[in-house]
Protein backbone atom coordinates (compact mmCIF):
# COMPACT_ATOMS: atom_id res chain seq x y z
CA UNK A 1 0.00 0.00 0.00
CA UNK A 2 2.90 2.28 0.75
CA UNK A 3 4.69 1.99 -2.90
CA UNK A 4 1.26 2.47 -4.29
CA UNK A 5 1.29 6.28 -2.47
CA UNK A 6 4.35 6.81 -3.80
CA UNK A 7 4.01 6.05 -7.08
CA UNK A 8 0.37 7.51 -7.06
CA UNK A 9 2.02 10.93 -5.45
CA UNK A 10 5.03 10.84 -8.10
CA UNK A 11 2.19 10.64 -10.85
CA UNK A 12 0.48 13.57 -9.53
CA UNK A 13 3.69 15.73 -9.19
CA UNK A 14 4.24 14.72 -12.78
CA UNK A 15 0.87 16.31 -13.78
CA UNK A 16 1.16 19.42 -11.92
CA UNK A 17 4.22 20.15 -13.61
CA UNK A 18 2.82 19.05 -17.09
CA UNK A 19 -0.22 21.56 -16.21
CA UNK A 20 2.30 24.57 -14.90
CA UNK A 21 4.73 24.12 -17.90
CA UNK A 22 1.11 24.28 -20.25
CA UNK A 23 0.48 26.87 -18.36
CA UNK A 24 3.22 29.29 -18.73
CA UNK A 25 4.40 27.88 -22.30
CA UNK A 26 6.87 29.90 -24.31
CA UNK A 27 7.69 30.20 -27.99
CA UNK A 28 10.72 31.56 -29.64
CA UNK A 29 10.39 34.13 -32.33
CA UNK A 30 12.83 35.21 -34.70
CA UNK A 31 11.92 39.40 -35.56
CA UNK A 32 15.24 39.83 -36.87
CA UNK A 33 17.45 37.41 -38.84
CA UNK A 34 20.63 39.20 -38.52
CA UNK A 35 20.67 39.67 -42.03
CA UNK A 36 18.35 41.67 -44.04
CA UNK A 37 14.77 43.52 -42.71
CA UNK A 38 12.94 40.84 -43.94
CA UNK A 39 9.77 40.26 -41.91
CA UNK A 40 9.71 43.87 -41.75
CA UNK A 41 8.20 47.30 -42.92
CA UNK A 42 8.85 51.16 -42.96
CA UNK A 43 6.23 53.06 -41.81
CA UNK A 44 5.55 57.16 -41.22
CA UNK A 45 8.32 59.01 -41.80
CA UNK A 46 11.47 59.32 -44.12
CA UNK A 47 14.10 58.24 -41.59
CA UNK A 48 15.51 55.13 -43.58
CA UNK A 49 16.95 52.30 -42.00
CA UNK A 50 19.74 49.21 -42.52
CA UNK A 51 21.74 46.37 -41.25
CA UNK A 52 25.61 46.82 -40.81
CA UNK A 53 26.70 43.19 -39.77
CA UNK A 54 24.25 42.19 -36.90
CA UNK A 55 22.73 45.51 -36.35
CA UNK A 56 20.06 47.44 -37.63
CA UNK A 57 20.85 50.94 -37.63
CA UNK A 58 18.15 53.49 -38.09
CA UNK A 59 19.16 57.34 -39.21
CA UNK A 60 17.03 60.53 -39.18
CA UNK A 61 16.12 62.59 -42.23
CA UNK A 62 15.15 66.21 -41.76
CA UNK A 63 11.81 67.73 -42.41
CA UNK A 64 9.76 64.65 -41.78
CA UNK A 65 7.79 62.84 -39.24
CA UNK A 66 8.42 59.96 -36.79
CA UNK A 67 9.41 57.02 -38.82
CA UNK A 68 8.74 53.53 -37.86
CA UNK A 69 10.35 49.91 -38.67
CA UNK A 70 7.34 47.80 -37.84
CA UNK A 71 7.00 44.15 -37.69
CA UNK A 72 5.01 42.21 -40.55
CA UNK A 73 2.96 40.26 -37.51
CA UNK A 74 1.30 41.25 -34.61
CA UNK A 75 2.07 39.87 -31.26
CA UNK A 76 -0.11 39.86 -27.82
CA UNK A 77 1.93 39.20 -24.34
CA UNK A 78 5.57 38.82 -24.88
CA UNK A 79 9.22 38.94 -23.09
CA UNK A 80 11.13 41.49 -25.72
CA UNK A 81 14.34 41.92 -25.07
CA UNK A 82 17.28 43.70 -27.53
CA UNK A 83 20.36 45.65 -27.13
CA UNK A 84 20.24 49.39 -28.30
CA UNK A 85 23.13 52.06 -28.42
CA UNK A 86 22.36 55.91 -29.00
CA UNK A 87 25.09 58.78 -29.29
CA UNK A 88 23.67 61.91 -29.23
CA UNK A 89 22.08 63.57 -25.76
CA UNK A 90 19.63 65.53 -28.33
CA UNK A 91 18.22 62.80 -29.75
CA UNK A 92 15.01 60.01 -28.85
CA UNK A 93 14.25 56.90 -30.38
CA UNK A 94 11.70 54.15 -28.93
CA UNK A 95 10.37 50.73 -29.54
CA UNK A 96 6.60 50.27 -30.12
CA UNK A 97 4.68 47.32 -28.87
CA UNK A 98 1.45 46.31 -29.75
CA UNK A 99 0.85 49.38 -31.97
CA UNK A 100 -1.38 49.73 -34.87
CA UNK A 101 -0.74 52.20 -38.32
CA UNK A 102 -4.24 52.37 -39.67
CA UNK A 103 -5.80 53.94 -42.72
CA UNK A 104 -9.40 54.97 -41.49
CA UNK A 105 -7.54 57.25 -38.14
CA UNK A 106 -5.15 59.94 -38.42
CA UNK A 107 -4.01 59.04 -41.96
CA UNK A 108 -2.23 55.47 -40.94
CA UNK A 109 0.04 57.47 -37.95
CA UNK A 110 1.68 54.67 -35.91
CA UNK A 111 -0.17 54.85 -32.45
CA UNK A 112 0.66 52.22 -29.57
CA UNK A 113 2.53 51.85 -26.21
CA UNK A 114 6.11 52.84 -26.53
CA UNK A 115 9.03 52.16 -24.81
CA UNK A 116 10.95 55.23 -24.70
CA UNK A 117 15.16 56.28 -25.45
CA UNK A 118 15.09 59.33 -23.99
CA UNK A 119 18.86 60.25 -23.11
CA UNK A 120 18.25 63.90 -22.47
CA UNK A 121 19.79 64.51 -19.72
CA UNK A 122 17.90 66.63 -17.82
CA UNK A 123 15.21 64.25 -18.04
CA UNK A 124 16.47 60.90 -18.63
CA UNK A 125 13.37 58.70 -18.69
CA UNK A 126 14.71 55.68 -21.38
CA UNK A 127 12.30 52.67 -20.49
CA UNK A 128 9.57 54.87 -19.39
CA UNK A 129 6.33 54.03 -21.30
CA UNK A 130 4.85 56.31 -23.61
CA UNK A 131 1.45 56.71 -25.81
CA UNK A 132 2.76 57.23 -29.37
CA UNK A 133 0.77 58.84 -31.76
CA UNK A 134 -2.79 58.98 -29.52
CA UNK A 135 -5.91 56.59 -30.75
CA UNK A 136 -9.53 56.76 -31.00
CA UNK A 137 -9.66 56.08 -27.15
CA UNK A 138 -6.55 58.04 -26.03
CA UNK A 139 -4.42 60.88 -26.29
CA UNK A 140 -0.79 60.68 -27.41
CA UNK A 141 1.29 60.92 -23.69
CA UNK A 142 3.11 59.67 -20.72
CA UNK A 143 1.88 56.32 -18.97
CA UNK A 144 4.50 55.35 -16.52
CA UNK A 145 7.20 57.94 -16.88
CA UNK A 146 10.46 57.81 -14.41
CA UNK A 147 10.38 61.08 -12.78
CA UNK A 148 9.98 59.29 -9.58
CA UNK A 149 12.67 56.47 -10.31
CA UNK A 150 16.26 57.48 -10.31
CA UNK A 151 17.73 54.31 -10.17
CA UNK A 152 16.29 54.01 -13.75
CA UNK A 153 16.78 57.43 -15.09
CA UNK A 154 20.69 57.04 -13.94
CA UNK A 155 21.00 53.35 -16.00
CA UNK A 156 21.27 54.38 -18.95
CA UNK A 157 24.92 54.53 -20.71
CA UNK A 158 25.22 57.31 -23.53
CA UNK A 159 27.22 55.97 -26.53
CA UNK A 160 27.17 52.35 -25.04
CA UNK A 161 25.23 49.17 -25.84
CA UNK A 162 22.56 49.21 -23.37
CA UNK A 163 20.19 46.24 -22.75
CA UNK A 164 16.45 46.63 -22.47
CA UNK A 165 13.49 44.23 -21.39
CA UNK A 166 10.30 44.00 -21.91
CA UNK A 167 7.30 42.05 -20.52
CA UNK A 168 3.98 42.59 -21.93
CA UNK A 169 1.25 40.15 -19.96
CA UNK A 170 -2.37 41.20 -20.18
CA UNK A 171 -3.16 44.98 -19.19
CA UNK A 172 0.44 45.12 -17.32
CA UNK A 173 3.93 46.11 -18.97
CA UNK A 174 7.23 45.87 -17.06
CA UNK A 175 10.40 46.83 -18.64
CA UNK A 176 14.02 46.82 -16.92
CA UNK A 177 16.87 48.87 -18.49
CA UNK A 178 20.39 47.45 -17.53
CA UNK A 179 19.10 45.19 -15.35
CA UNK A 180 17.31 48.13 -13.11
CA UNK A 181 13.34 47.74 -12.98
CA UNK A 182 12.07 50.68 -15.11
CA UNK A 183 8.24 51.41 -15.73
CA UNK A 184 5.20 48.71 -14.27
CA UNK A 185 2.29 50.03 -15.73
CA UNK A 186 -1.16 48.16 -15.64
CA UNK A 187 -3.92 49.78 -18.87
CA UNK A 188 -7.15 49.12 -16.38
CA UNK A 189 -9.17 51.80 -19.62
CA UNK A 190 -11.17 49.43 -21.23
CA UNK A 191 -11.78 51.45 -24.16
CA UNK A 192 -7.95 52.70 -24.17
CA UNK A 193 -6.03 48.84 -23.70
CA UNK A 194 -4.58 47.40 -26.10
CA UNK A 195 -4.23 43.45 -26.24
CA UNK A 196 -2.06 42.92 -29.11
CA UNK A 197 -0.32 44.81 -32.62
CA UNK A 198 2.99 44.96 -34.33
CA UNK A 199 6.17 46.09 -32.63
CA UNK A 200 8.24 48.94 -34.08
CA UNK A 201 11.71 50.63 -33.86
CA UNK A 202 11.45 54.07 -33.79
CA UNK A 203 13.83 57.27 -35.33
CA UNK A 204 12.58 60.42 -34.72
CA UNK A 205 11.88 63.48 -36.03
CA UNK A 206 14.80 66.21 -35.65
CA UNK A 207 13.07 68.93 -37.48
CA UNK A 208 15.42 70.68 -40.25
CA UNK A 209 18.64 69.32 -38.93
CA UNK A 210 20.54 67.94 -41.72
CA UNK A 211 23.35 65.77 -39.80
CA UNK A 212 21.93 62.74 -39.58
CA UNK A 213 21.32 60.86 -35.96
CA UNK A 214 21.85 57.08 -35.25
CA UNK A 215 20.00 54.89 -33.59
CA UNK A 216 21.10 51.26 -33.57
CA UNK A 217 19.68 48.33 -32.39
CA UNK A 218 21.03 44.18 -32.16
CA UNK A 219 19.96 40.84 -30.56
CA UNK A 220 16.52 41.03 -31.04
CA UNK A 221 14.44 38.17 -29.32
CA UNK A 222 11.26 37.73 -28.67
CA UNK A 223 9.52 35.28 -26.85
CA UNK A 224 5.67 34.70 -26.84
CA UNK A 225 3.74 33.48 -23.92
CA UNK A 226 1.02 31.08 -24.17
Amino acid sequence: MKNRVVVDAVFFLALSHLSLTAAFAETKVELFNGKDLSGWTKRGGAATYAVEGDTIVGRSAPNTENTFLATDKEYADFILELDFKIDDPDFNSGVQIRSHSRTDHNDGRVYGYQVEIDPKPDRAWTAGIYFEGGSPHRKAGWLDDLSENEAARKALRLGEWNHLRVVANGRRIQTWLNGVAAADFTDNDDEAFTPSGFIALQVHSVGGARDAKEVRWKNIKLTVLE
